[in-house]
C-alpha cells in the first residue's frame, strides 16, 4: 500500500528519537524480491511504513519556498503556489466562476481522521479559502476503530486523509467532498480492498459522487492471479456505467514497487493495481520548478536527491521515490492506447497524466490527530497529485454539466491532436536504485524515460488548467 511520503517540520529546540525498520525476513530468489536490511537513521528522524517524517516541535505556521530552500536545501509550496503553477486563477476568477460548484469529489481512506475537519478549517484559515459546500464523512464498510496515535498505521492514513482532503478542496474550492472511511488497512493486496470496494459501491448505489480519488495501490504481482483481483474491479466497472470517474495514484518508487512484506522492492519493473485497471485513471507525479516567470514540470525523481533522502533513512542515498510507471501484468493494451502502442506495447501502461508529487517541492499540510508533532508539515508523493487531479476533474464536471466518467479515451485524444490544455513533460525518468539485502547491495531498477507525447512515467504529461478543464469538458 502507498502512502504519502511525509517530512513534519517545525521550529524550535528539540528532536523526535529515531526509529529504525527492522529486518526483514530472507526470501527465495524465486520471487525476485530482495530483502530489506535495517534502515540506517540520524536522530532527526522517526520512519514508519509509507511515512517519513522529520518532526521538529512548535512550529507556528506553514513553511514557506524560501524557507525550505534555507534550511532543508529544497523547495515547498504553499496552496496557493500550486493553484498558479497550474493557472487556476484564471477560472476562479471566470464568469461564473469555475470552482466545481455542484460537483462532489469522493475520497476513499482507511480508518480517516479524527481532526480532519479541524485541520480542514484551519487550513483555510490560513489560506483565505471558504469552507467546503458541504462536508461529510460515511462508513459504509463498518464502524471506524477508535484513533490510536501509537499505531503508526492509523497516523500513516490520517496522514493521507489529511493530504487527500486539503489538496482536493484547495484546488476545487467550490465543490463539495465526501470523505469515505473504511474500517480495515489496506495491505498489498491481501486485506482491505473488499472494504474499499464495498464503500465504493455503496457510494455509487445512491449517487453520492462525480469523482472518486484513491491515494492508494498494491503492486500487481502480490496478487497471486487475476482471478484474485477480478471480484475486486467491481466497484470501477459500476463506476464507468454510472460515468463517474475514478482516480488511482501510481505510486511512489517509480519503475519499482515492494513486495508482501511491504519492505523488499522487486528486482525487476513492477506496476500497480487499481491505477493500472483500464477503467481507472492512473495519475503520476512530477516536480515543480519556479522560474523567473512561470512553474515548469519535469518527471518526479528524487532517488539521487541528497537532501531527500538524508530526510528518509539519514544517508544521502540512493532511495525510491520517484513517479510509478510501468506496464500491467494482468491487462492488455486498450483501445484508448492503441495510438500510443509503440510505447506501450501489448500492454495497459500506467500512468496517464500527472500532477506534482515530488518530494523537493512538497506541500503544506496542517493536522492534530496525535501520533507526531502538532501543526504544519510537508508531504509529497502522488498521494498529493491523485486528489490534486481529483479537483481538475470536478472543475470540468462543472464545466460540463454531468459527470465525465471514464476519461481516459479524452485524454488520449487530446494527447494525438497536441491539445494545448496538454503540456507535455519532456525531462527525467522513473529509473531508482536503493540499498537492501544482507549485504546491504546497492541494486538498481531500470525505469522509462520521458518523450514527446505519451511515456511511462508522466503519462500524457500534465495540465495548464484554464484550457485542459474546457478541453476535458468538450466545450
Amino acid at each position: 500500500m502507498h502512502k504519502a511520503r511525509i517530512v513534519a517540520l517545525a521550529a524550535g529546540a528539540g528532536l523526535l528519537a529515531a526509529a529504525s525498520m527492522s529486518a526483514t525476513p530472507a526470501v527465495t530468489a524465486a520471487t525476485a524480491v530482495a530483502t530489506a536490511s535495517p534502515a540506517i537513521v540520524s536522530p532527526w528522524l522517526r520512519i514508519e511504513p509509507g511515512v517519513v517524517r522529520l518532526a521538529v516541535t512548535d512550529r507556528a505556521g506553514p513553511f514557506t519556498t524560501a524557507q525550505c530552500a534555507k534550511t532543508l536545501g529544497i523547495a515547498c509550496y504553499q496552496p496557493t503556489q500550486v493553484r498558479l503553477a497550474y493557472h487556476l486563477g484564471a477560472l476562479y476568477k471566470h464568469k461564473p466562476g469555475v470552482t466545481g460548484k455542484g460537483t462532489t469529489i469522493v475520497i476513499v481512506d482507511s480508518f480517516g481522521s479524527p481532526t480532519i475537519r479541524h485541520d480542514l478549517a484551519v487550513f483555510d484559515k490560513q489560506y483565505g479559502f471558504p469552507a467546503p459546500p458541504s462536508f461529510k464523512i460515511v462508513t459504509p464498510a463498518g464502524k471506524i476503530p477508535a484513533f490510536d496515535p501509537g499505531n503508526s498505521d492509523m497516523v500513516g492514513w490520517a496522514s493521507e486523509t489529511t493530504i487527500d482532503v486539503q489538496y482536493a478542496h484547495a484546488l476545487a474550492p467550490g465543490a463539495n467532498i465526501l470523505l469515505v472511511e473504511t474500517p480495515v488497512s489496506e495491505t498489498e493486496g491481501v486485506t482491505g480492498f473488499p472494504q474499499i470496494v464495498k464503500a465504493e459501491q455503496w457510494v455509487l448505489k445512491h449517487h453520492l459522487g462525480d469523482v472518486i480519488s484513491q491515494s492508494f495501490s498494491a503492486t500487481e504481482r502480490t496478487f497471486t492471479n487475476f482471478a484474485q483481483l477480478k471480484p475486486l474491479r467491481a466497484a470501477y466497472i459500476e463506476a464507468a456505467a454510472d460515468h463517474v470517474t475514478v482516480l488511482a495514484a501510481s505510486g511512489d518508487s517509480g519503475a519499482a514497487d515492494v513486495g508482501l512484506d511491504e519492505s523488499a522492492y522487486y528486482l525487476h519493473p513492477v506496476t500497480s493495481w487499481p491505477d493500472s485497471d483500464p477503467l481507472v485513471t492512473a495519475v503520476g507525479g512530477t516536480q515543480l520548478r519556479r522560474g523567473a516567470a512561470a512553474f515548469t514540470s519535469v518527471a518526479w525523481n528524487d532517488t539521487y536527491n541528497k537532501a531527500t533522502n538524508e530526510y528518509f533513512d539519514g544517508n544521502s542515498g540512493p532511495a525510491p521515490f520517484a513517479s510509478g510507471g510501468g506496464k500491467s501484468i494482468f491487462f492488455g493494451r486498450p483501445a484508448y492506447q492503441n495510438g500510443v502502442k509503440s510505447v506501450v506495447g501489448a500492454r495497459r501502461g500506467v500512468p496517464d497524466i500527472s500532477m506534482s508529487g515530488a518530494c523537493d517541492g512538497a506541500v503544506d499540510t496542517y493536522t492534530t490527530f496525535g501520533g507526531q508533532p502538532t501543526g504544519w508539515s510537508l508531504i509529497c508523493g502522488t498521494s498529493e497529485a491523485t486528489p490534486e487531479f481529483a479537483a481538475i476533474v470536478a472543475l470540468a464536471d462543472q464545466v460540463a454539466g454531468h459527470p465525465l466518467g471514464l476519461i481516459n479515451p479524452a485524454l488520449y485524444a487530446l494527447s494525438a491532436k497536441r491539445a494545448p490544455g496538454i503540456v507535455d513533460v519532456i525531462s527525467g525518468n522513473n529509473t531508482v536504485s536503493f540499498f537492501q539485502g544482507a549485504g546491504n547491495k546497492r541494486d538498481t531498477v531500470n525505469g522509462f524515460a520521458t518523450r514527446h507525447g505519451y511515456d511511462l512515467v508522466t503519462g500524457v504529461g500534465t495540465i495548464n488548467a484554464p484550457l485542459f478543464v474546457h478541453e476535458l469538458a468538450g466545450r
